[in-house]
């Protein structure tokens, strides 16, 4: 994932009781979120003790990027940095002292591409930001031949999606294993 706070994440594309509760068996490391695409009461149904649901409301999005909204003028002031890095675009937008003020990246997969890490920094929402990124990956992922994409919105964050041509096709829940209920991860054969 690129990020301290969380190296990977499970996805579950096809949820039912069996194939989450093995992987969350399997899961021994705390932090890693288990996403699944049901309502928050079965998820937690299907957990085995130890886990916990993640807070919010989140959904499952997808969106034809030629429906997308292009991306509007970036306001005074900002400036906007794009590049690629081993198959995924990011989008950064820096406020005029160079402090961080809203990301997102995108990976195409052939026909779709996946959005994910969409944010804004408080200090500088409600200013269209959120927009010119969106706006900005959708580009990026059409140039490179996709068709669709999909993302993971929070509660907050879907409100931005809905915006700029973005449509719920299914709930997303998260748990996390609980920090108290951690087992320890096996040595690697050989590295005992």
């Amino acid at each position: 994932m690129g990020r301290p706070h969380e190296v990977a994440r499970h996805v579950v594309t096809a949820a039912d009781e069996a194939t989450v509760r093995r992987l969350a068996e399997n899961t021994t490391a705390r932090g890693i979120p288990l996403k699944v695409f049901v309502p928050a009461p079965t998820l937690k149904a299907w957990l085995p003790p130890g886990w916990a649901l993640l807070d919010g409301d989140a959904a499952c999005m997808a969106a034809r990027l030629s429906a997308v909204e292009a991306p509007p003028r970036l306001p005074h002031g900002y400036r906007l940095r794009c590049w690629d890095r081993a198959g995924v675009t990011r989008a950064v937008v820096r406020a005029a002292d160079g402090s961080f003020a809203a990301r997102g990246q995108i990976a195409v997969t052939g026909p779709t591409a996946v959005v994910d890490q969409v944010e804004t920094h408080a200090a500088h929402q409600r200013r269209g930001l959120g927009r010119v990124v969106m706006g900005t990956l959708a580009e990026a992922a059409t140039r490179q031949g996709a068709r669709a994409a999909v993302l993971g919105a929070t509660e907050e964050g879907r409100t931005l999606y809905e915006a700029v041509g973005w449509q719920m096709v299914a709930p997303l829940t998260a748990a996390v294993r609980e920090a108290g209920d951690a087992r320890p991860v096996p040595a690697p054969a050989g590295r005992r």
